[in-house]
């Protein structure tokens, strides 16, 4: 393998490693779009399953329906893709833009969620089939060094909570991205190089190929993609090591935040309590005592709360979180205050603390009452 292929997979080799992202033991589903990000990914993770890196490894795509016959040939291509590197393969179709209709949700956050769910879902098939725990399941993505940039500068435009400026994680509960130390160029070098060398795996779409190419990245009325095309490419005409600078600054930021988020573990342990015992979905109590803490503290407490609650991957609205703190006054719960967050979770506080649970459960209490 020419030396720009052994350079990923070793990055990535390194990665995993450091990070614990995955082992030999991990079952690991591929999140491919088709695009060059995700198809390096796919012969990254071929040869580190080669090597024993990886337990076993299998490809989903999801067809949004969005861009016509271009979105069915993105399948086939990612079908071909699979075939060629002997991965189960996983695809799934679903009518984002209307699912965003009847969610009254953005189409790229509704193709977000629909893809996580598709992703939990067929990695919970795959974990069965190959009697591996679902603890040791992993869904596996193509995020790069370039998306972790660009959603720094997007954070840094709209407003970010506890955390934001890390970006990415490298790990999310079961979400890993061994490639976030990589570029988007690194990644196209690397398959190019794959095809030079007349690698066998190689596959390429109808127009001669080696990813697809998906033509609304270049529409600039998107934020990431307006980020990409404007924002980015000055901060590297300032300095070329632009992107390394910043990735070695949000890892500073990742040290400290990991601090922070073991203090805030602390405060919930002594003054949170789960509403049902191993269901952090079903929302917690915070106690008076939590009213007596930094806010700073408070804003990262709550902030983990209501992603136990809603799941690693949903946006967390950072004023969803201050509402919550408004329950809150002079270090003390805020009697009869009643407040509705994020679309679905009802915030209530009497003496005995604030309630943060799903409106469902809390409209059931009320009628009890």
């Amino acid at each position: 393998m020419a030396n720009q292929g052994r350079h990923i997979i070793e990055a990535a080799r390194k990665t995993a490693q450091a990070r614990g992202l995955f082992g030999p033991d991990s079952a690991c589903l591929l999140m491919v779009s088709g695009g060059s990000d995700s198809t390096a990914l796919a012969y990254a993770m071929h040869e580190l399953a080669r090597s024993g890196d990886v337990g076993p490894v299998a490809m989903l795509h999801v067809n949004h329906k969005l861009r016509g016959q271009d979105a069915e040939d993105d399948a086939a291509f990612c079908k071909q893709l699979a075939d060629a590197l002997a991965f189960p393969f996983f695809c799934c179709e679903v009518d984002v833009a209307r699912e965003a209709e009847l969610a009254h949700e953005n189409v790229e956050a509704q193709g977000r969620r629909e893809r996580y769910a598709a992703a939990a879902e067929a990695l919970g098939s795959m974990c069965m089939h190959e009697a591996v725990p679902l603890s040791e399941g992993r869904i596996v993505t193509a995020h790069t060094a370039d998306d972790r940039v660009e959603s720094f500068y997007m954070r840094s435009i709209v407003g970010t909570g506890p955390g934001g400026f890390r970006s990415m994680l490298y790990r999310n509960g079961n979400v890993v991205r061994p490639l976030l130390d990589c570029t988007r160029a690194d990644l196209r070098t690397f398959v190019r190089a794959l095809a030079e060398a007349g690698d066998a795996r190689i596959v390429r779409d109808a127009r001669d190929g080696l990813w697809r190419e998906d033509a609304t990245n270049a529409h600039t009325d998107r934020f990431r993609a307006y980020v990409r095309q404007n924002i980015v490419p000055k901060a590297r005409e300032w300095d070329v090591r632009a992107t390394d600078n910043l990735v070695r600054s949000m890892n500073l930021i990742a040290d400290e935040d990991d601090m922070l988020d073991g203090m805030a573990d602390e405060a919930l342990a002594s003054c949170a309590i789960q509403l049902e015992e191993g269901a952090p979905d079903q929302g917690f109590l915070l106690e008076p005592a939590f009213g007596a803490l930094a806010r700073p503290l408070q804003r990262r407490c709550v902030h983990a709360v209501l992603k136990g609650m809603l799941g690693a991957e949903e946006r967390i609205d950072a004023r969803s979180v201050e509402r919550v703190l408004e329950a809150f006054a002079d270090g003390r719960p805020v009697s009869g205050h009643v407040d509705n967050i994020q679309g679905d979770i009802a915030i209530s506080a009497n003496k005995l603390g604030v309630r943060i649970e799903p409106m469902s459960a809390f409209r059931a209490r009320r009628k009890r009452v």
